[in-house]
């Protein structure tokens, strides 16, 4: 992949774009929502997100412990020891968040993905302006080297020209002395 070098004002990314990304990421921008963006994908990507945080598994925690507390001491006995009930649900969430988690990280993966392919064009782009800069460097260098050697030809051209002028001057001067004698 070949990306046109542009002009260092033009190849600096801006601090921020469209949804806060970088100007490379922008082809990518429409993965940002790994669920799409109706109101079933956003809220089922929110419940993803939430099973691994320390409140669900706080809340769970104590969800659980309520459950088994109230029917082990028989103040509401709705589901008595093996907890068949409470299984039940542990095994009905599993089924929900098994392919929900799946998908958040499928989707991610290609998120990732299309992330890291943007960069590295990025950064094949920053590489090839770049080798631009230093060609146009040694070119420049090399530019001035060829002045600074005009520059000292010229110069020694005059220092040759302003002698040979002293000896003419120093010639006529001894002529115009000796004509006058």
């Amino acid at each position: 992949m070949t990306v046109e070098a542009t002009p260092i004002a033009e190849s600096r990314p801006p601090s921020g774009g469209r949804n806060g990304l970088h100007s490379f990421h922008l082809p990518h921008a429409h993965l940002s929502s790994p669920f799409g963006d109706d109101w079933f994908a956003l809220k089922a990507e929110a419940f993803a997100r939430f099973f691994g945080t320390p409140v669900f598994l706080v809340a769970q925690t104590v969800i659980v412990t309520v459950w088994i507390v109230i029917n082990v001491f028989g103040w509401l006995v709705f589901d008595t020891y093996p907890f068949i009930l409470l299984n039940l649900a542990f095994s009905l969430q599993a089924a929900y968040a098994a392919p929900l988690i799946l998908l958040a990280q499928t989707r991610q993966a290609d998120r990732d993905k299309a992330m890291a392919i943007s960069d590295a064009q990025h950064r094949e782009a920053l590489h090839e302006i770049t080798e631009e800069r230093q060609r146009a460097t040694a070119e420049q260098t090399a530019l001035l080297v060829q002045m600074l050697q005009q520059n000292t030809d010229l110069t020694k051209s005059m220092v040759a020209l302003a002698e040979r002028i002293e000896s003419l001057a120093v010639e006529l001067r001894n002529h115009i002395l000796q004509s006058n004698d």
